[in-house]
């Protein structure tokens, strides 16, 4: 009996040991597959800006209804966690402009969206293979990187790709 109960409990620990393997190298799988995609394409949403009549009564209407802390450059951050890659704190920000401000040109809408990319010189490549108007060259701050187009619609985009950050392993 003992033996049996010893065979049962290697073979529950070998097939514990396996399923650990798989489990394993799938993770190592999606973990190279995350750093190790360069896809230009839109990885998540960077900022969502609008237009105001009223800034200040803007700010103050959020601040008070909705809690939204405004900093020094008028806008709110709001941080997240990248899902595959939980120690990656990723951020979207919030802005009301004026109404008529010149940043949202030439765009007539009241608002514009900005999407997080990555690989954002192989993205302005399949855009203007595609045909898509870009406003302007690649611009790079400490932050990242920043480059807009306009859609289908007329709606001005703002890319963005920020700074990578060096990780260890």
């Amino acid at each position: 009996m003992k033996k049996a109960v010893r065979i049962i409990s290697l073979a529950i620990l070998l097939a514990s040991c396996s399923t650990n393997k798989k489990a394993n190298n799938m993770e190592d799988q999606k973990n190279q597959t995350g750093s190790d995609d360069t896809t230009p394409k839109v990885t998540g949403i960077g900022g969502i800006f609008f237009y105001s009549d009223n800034l200040k009564e803007t700010k103050e209407w959020y601040t008070k209804n909705l809690g939204i802390e405004i900093n020094d450059w008028g806008a709110s951050g709001f941080e997240s966690r990248n899902v595959n890659r939980p120690d990656e704190v990723t951020s979207l920000q919030w802005k009301p402009f004026k109404k008529g401000d010149a940043y949202f040109s030439p765009s007539q809408k009241d608002f514009m969206i900005n999407y997080q990319v990555q690989n954002m010189e192989g993205l302005v490549s399949k855009l203007r293979e595609n045909g898509v108007t870009i406003l302007d060259d690649i611009v790079t701050y400490d932050f990242g990187k920043f480059v807009h187009i306009m859609d289908a619609e007329g709606n001005k985009i703002e890319l963005w790709e920020p700074v990578a950050e060096k990780r260890s392993h």
